[in-house]
């Protein structure tokens, strides 16, 4: 696959086959993701990878969780606590996008919660993976980490796997590291869920729109 069609063309995936992927393919997947950039070349992440059992565990238990009101305790803070222009219409268009693409009414409280949900299981993919850092590393090394999510997630278009980066795995971290028996060092940064791609789904429809280039350079000469 062309690297610019590879990155012009990828979108969050939120409905997945059953389909099995192969423990050797995302073994390939990652494989080409680790050659990314890093500060020092540090290579500060850490991938924790749950399929079958655990990913049920885990998904279970963050459901309840959620379903319960458990207040949220990530590692970091994602969004800030009040979205500004011009961030605050990109999310309200971002929401009404996806939730149009199910057909939910925007006062569906209980239809959005239950979509909602469907990120502890990764809607459906077979594999979630999990990226962590070290608590002892700085901002640095998380802007590392993105660029090798980004690798992740076009490699595995090369595999015809479609992802979905999923900030909502990092909202209850002591949850996700007792059942993985992982140390309180080691920071949840995301989820990114990974599978064979249902492409009838409507949910996989919607695009949302990018910002041209003249929106967000200057040229300085």
């Amino acid at each position: 696959m062309d690297i610019i069609e590879a990155i012009r063309n990828r979108a969050s995936t939120r409905a997945f086959t059953d389909r099995t992927v192969p423990r050797n393919v995302i073994h390939q997947i990652l494989d080409a993701a680790r050659w990314a950039p890093s500060g020092v070349n540090t290579q500060p992440w850490q991938v924790a990878v749950i399929t079958g059992d655990t990913k049920q565990k885990i998904g279970d238990a963050l459901v309840k969780a959620r379903s319960a009101r458990q207040i949220p305790n990530p590692d970091y803070k994602y969004y800030p606590d009040r979205f500004v222009e011009p961030y605050r219409s990109r999310q309200k268009t971002c929401g009404f996008a996806l939730y149009g693409a199910l057909g939910i009414e925007r006062g569906d409280k209980q239809a959005r919660m239950v979509q909602w949900l469907k990120n502890y299981h990764g809607f459906g993919a077979p594999v979630e993976l999990l990226f962590f850092v070290d608590t002892n590393l700085e901002k640095g090394s998380w802007l590392d980490m993105g660029m090798f999510i980004q690798n992740v997630m076009l490699a595995a278009r090369a595999h015809d796997l479609e992802t979905c980066p999923q900030a909502a795995m990092a909202e209850y971290p002591d949850i996700v590291r007792e059942i993985l028996k992982l140390p309180d060092s080691l920071s949840l940064v995301c989820g990114v869920a990974m599978g064979y791609p249902d492409r009838e789904h409507p949910v996989n429809h919607y695009r949302t729109e990018r910002e041209s280039v003249e929106v967000f350079t200057n040229w300085f000469e």
